[in-house]
């Protein structure tokens, strides 16, 4: 889809393809985003923050007006807008991981879901996943109030998105269709990052694990039914998980991802040995000068990196592209995988371009390659901006795996 806002940055234009997706799970309205991406200056992170953080203000301060007067379903909606303009409003400003304006405008995200959870029927659960000595945030949504054991649906976001964000990833989608719903954040991701410093780490079976032995004792889930699905990086992440859980029995990568260290290493020149050896170097001016300059000229290098190094836990832009290395499938993990596994993937994804194929091609188990051209809007990263679709696509093919004939 060619850009209608912010022609030359393209990290600006996705991220408000991004909040046009999640008006058809209610987390944002067409006339709300229009009005703030028309007031922000192109390439301007604080401008980006500033107008977000504006319209999430009166949003907000519309649901609360709805709540005092007794309007729930308003207030709800409400809410759920206004969680997802502040988590858009902190998007950009990582590269200062000291900035306040990040923990202000993250926090009233959460405040703002957590008030739509409670006035959701049934209630969204928030709850606290043990990991290691701490907890993981997340959610727990039931597909009803009957206690009987559903089948459930395990989801996690990606490099830079949030446990919040997942009810308009799918968790919505989920819930309509009967299914249980468990989001989290893991190590990286903002609800660990922010307030307890964590950072992300490529064995993800050691986060999914705590987060199965937690949903499995639950009695509304049916333990022999419980899918993963991951988002963006997730793509990645999820599938490094599956193939080392058993408990997971079906699995959706959106978008699959099969070796990050690829991407972090296509302007080293060489051979993987030559881009190890030289990402990982104690110096390298060279490709110091080269990520520098990238940085510079494009708009998406200067977010990721800048994004990357605060998740990571790292302080330059090579040692950045260096941690993609751990993050794959690669080495016959892909090959580890049993269960039934479906593959998303986008035409024009600005990010992973042939990371899902490569994925598809190494999987062994039971298989779906789900593609989404430029013909209803599905092309993009995660097919973002069209969601009903994408997440329709995605069900279906789940309910064919876990639902009973």
């Amino acid at each position: 889809m060619e850009p209608i806002f912010f022609p030359n940055d393209h990290s600006f234009w996705y991220e408000t393809l991004r909040s046009f997706g999640h008006i058809a799970y209610g987390g944002a309205d067409f006339g709300e985003i229009v009005v703030t991406v028309q007031r922000i200056t192109e390439g301007d992170y604080d401008s980006w923050h500033d107008e977000w953080l504006a319209t999430a203000d009166l949003v907000a301060a519309e649901a609360r007006k709805s709540l005092a007067g007794g309007h729930r379903v308003s207030a709800r909606d409400g809410f759920l807008r206004a969680s997802n303009y502040y988590r858009s409003a902190e998007f950009f400003l990582h590269g200062n991981p000291a900035d306040p304006r990040i923990t202000h405008a993250y926090d009233a995200s959460v405040a703002c879901f957590a008030a739509a959870a409670e006035l959701s029927d049934p209630m969204i659960e928030p709850v606290r996943i043990p990991y290691e000595g701490t907890t993981l945030p997340g959610y727990f949504y039931r597909a009803d109030a009957s206690g009987a054991p559903r089948p459930t649906l395990v989801m996690h976001n990606g490099f830079d998105g949030t446990a919040e964000e997942m009810h308009f990833f799918g968790a919505a989608a989920a819930i309509e269709r009967g299914y249980n719903v468990l989001t989290f954040d893991g190590p990286g991701q903002p609800g660990t990052r922010h307030h307890h410093g964590l950072t992300f780490r490529p064995d993800w079976e050691h986060v999914v694990g705590p987060v199965l032995d937690f949903v499995i004792e639950r009695p509304e889930v049916d333990a022999d039914r419980i899918a993963l699905l991951g988002v963006s990086m997730g793509g990645v992440l999820a599938p490094r998980a599956a193939a080392f859980d058993q408990r997971v029995a079906a699995l959706i990568a959106v978008d699959g991802v099969y070796d990050l260290g690829a991407i972090a290493g296509a302007a080293v020149p060489g051979d993987r040995a030559e881009v190890v050896r030289r990402l990982r170097a104690p110096e390298d001016a060279e490709i110091d000068a080269a990520l520098a300059g990238a940085m510079a000229a494009n708009p998406v290098m200067r977010w990721a990196f800048s994004h990357g190094m605060y998740v990571m836990g790292v302080d330059t832009p090579r040692a950045f592209a260096a941690s993609y290395l751990d993050y794959h499938v690669r080495e016959g993990i892909a090959e580890k995988i049993s269960c039934p596994t479906l593959v998303c993937a986008g035409a024009a994804d600005g990010f992973f371009a042939g990371q899902p194929e490569q994925l598809y091609a190494h999987l062994t188990c039971s298989k779906t390659l789900l593609e989404f051209g430029p013909e209803l809007g599905g092309d993009a990263h995660c097919q973002s901006g069209a969601a009903r679709l994408a997440f329709a696509r995605i069900c279906d093919w789940l309910d064919d795996i876990l639902l009973p004939n």
